[in-house]
């Protein structure tokens, strides 16, 4: 069954059916419904990849992600759905797995036409952005969330960073925390990096002297990770607090301190960004910087939407900061 043969049964020519099809204002409503209901009789549907290819439109667009398992990016997909849905759009979700190589393949194929549209969030490998400029200047929007690049003007979703990470030092610090380390994931994500400024400028504030060995610098690999964050905790110089940047960092930390036999929070106060939804019961109830994961993809997929629909809309000059929230439990108390 195709649009042909919906034509000839009725009579009419098949631009008068597609029109028809497609609600358009040229066709009286009597037409319409002799259409729709032939159509209903028949069980036609229309072939959306034929359409997308004559309106030169996929009606789909991209998220390109480094990974699903973090509860933030889980919360952040919903938050895209929730506008693409609505604006009859299909959302495809691309895994780059940390990879730079990965997401330059995947930012290749899209120059095709595949997607109208591309929300993404950088790898911690990336360094270089020639695979995004390529796609660029194919003239897809593109709008970053959480993970951007620095040294690229684009359009860009995230949180206060900076700030949080201060604060939570400062938290620390006023409940008498002397030896505090922060770890971090990736020294190549500006968003990490924020963290470990805004966790400098609190020490230095505070008038304490930052040594390199307050920083911990984790890896994507589990094993490696759980063996350096042990070698950390059975330093001569133990730590007594921790700020762990991603939360795969924050639960390697109970699960050694467990084995360790060593208490928390009155051996170790710990905080993390985490977007956990078992965040408050776990023993103890974990102190989370909760990014607000949802809005934040709500966002960049508004942000994309009005660059579908807008001709003329400069992209490349928003830059949306949302705030994060943190949520203090018995892990930091006293």
């Amino acid at each position: 069954m195709n649009i042909k043969t919906l034509a000839a049964q009725l009579g009419i020519s098949v631009s008068t059916v597609s029109k028809a099809l497609n609600d358009s204002y040229e066709i009286s409503a009597e037409t319409k419904k002799k259409v729709l209901d032939l159509a209903a009789l028949l069980n036609y549907t229309p072939n959306a990849y034929a359409g997308s290819l004559r309106n030169k439109k996929s009606s789909n667009i991209a998220v390109v992600l480094p990974e699903v398992a973090d509860s933030f990016f889980s919360q952040a997909i919903n938050g895209i759905e929730s506008v693409a849905q609505e604006k009859g759009y299909h959302v495809i979700v691309y895994l780059t797995h940390e990879k730079q190589h990965k997401e330059q393949s995947i930012l290749n194929d899209f120059r095709n036409g595949r997607v109208d549209g591309v929300l993404m969030s950088l790898s911690s490998e990336t360094t270089s952005d020639e695979h995004i400029c390529r796609l660029k200047d194919k003239g897809i929007p593109l709008v970053f969330f959480d993970r951007v690049p620095e040294k690229m003007m684009a359009a860009s979703v995230v949180t206060d960073d900076f700030e949080a990470a201060y604060k939570a030092t400062v938290q620390l610090i006023g409940k008498g925390c002397e030896r505090i380390v922060f770890l971090s994931l990736s020294d190549k994500l500006a968003i990490i990096n924020h963290r470990v400024e805004g966790f400098k400028k609190a020490l230095s504030d505070a008038g304490r002297t930052y040594h390199e060995h307050m920083l911990v610098n984790c890896s994507l690999n589990e094993q490696q990770n759980y063996e350096t964050l042990k070698a950390v905790l059975t330093r001569t110089e133990r730590p007594d607090a921790v700020i762990a940047s991603a939360e795969k960092t924050a639960t390697d930390i109970y699960s050694i301190c467990n084995q360790l036999g060593l208490n928390i929070p009155a051996d170790l106060k710990v905080i993390a960004f985490a977007s956990l939804p078992i965040a408050a019961l776990l023993s103890p109830p974990l102190s989370t910087i909760v990014q607000p994961a949802f809005e934040i993809g709500k966002t960049a997929a508004a942000l994309l939407f009005k660059a579908l629909e807008k001709p003329g809309f400069k992209l490349k000059n928003e830059y949306v900061i949302l705030p994060s929230v943190f949520i203090e439990r018995k892990s930091s108390c006293p």
